[in-house]
């Protein structure tokens, strides 16, 4: 398992379906170390952190494996030519990883990195923010019937960070993988 990318955002104001809106879902990737600490990463900023940020949710992590999909649907869609590259934090994450899925990361797991160690703490939902940032209204819909979410991670050690190195998991209680909570909430939603 390793690290791909770090990616971090501004908080901007953008236009949505005919309204003004404040998100820092548009991240870019960085190179070289990076703090973490318990409000996230340097560099990066949260809009609203009563949804995303806090202790909980300082980190956004996605699995690169879901990429190739993403491409594709928003081809699909419209929304990008077939050869369209999508950039990692293009899904909005600060950690793209490598060998951790969501049906493989439970609440509680533990990522151990050379200078840092966070823990898995819940399941992402997407909001219209996410369609707009992929450029199709279905997005988060598709998210929500793959299981694709990607998952929010708690700082339990500080330290830095860097893409390209390599992270150890260290189980937790594995009681609720994050796949399985993502989609309990997700159809509470729907209802």
């Amino acid at each position: 398992m390793h690290l791909v990318s770090v990616n971090v955002g501004q908080v901007r104001r953008i236009e949505i379906d005919g309204r003004s809106v404040t998100t820092a879902i548009v991240k870019r990737a960085v190179t070289g170390s990076v703090r973490v600490r318990p409000p996230g990463l340097e560099g990066d900023e949260q809009a609203d952190p009563s949804v995303h940020g806090g202790l909980a949710k300082a980190l956004y992590a996605y699995p690169v494996e879901h990429y190739p999909f993403w491409r594709t649907v928003r081809a699909q869609a419209g929304a990008a030519a077939w050869d369209a590259p999508l950039a990692y934090g293009g899904l909005g994450e600060n950690l793209t990883v490598s060998g951790l899925t969501e049906d493989r990361a439970y609440i509680g797991d533990r990522l151990r990195f050379a200078n840092c160690t966070l823990a898995v703490s819940e399941p992402r939902h997407p909001c219209f923010k996410f369609n707009a940032a992929m450029g199709f209204a279905q997005a988060g819909q598709m998210m929500a019937q793959s299981t694709w979410c990607g998952f929010y991670l708690a700082v339990i050690e500080a330290g830095t960070i860097e893409a390209g190195e390599a992270f150890v998991l260290h189980a937790g209680p594995r009681e609720v993988r994050i796949d399985e909570l993502f989609r309990a909430t997700t159809s509470r939603r729907l209802v």
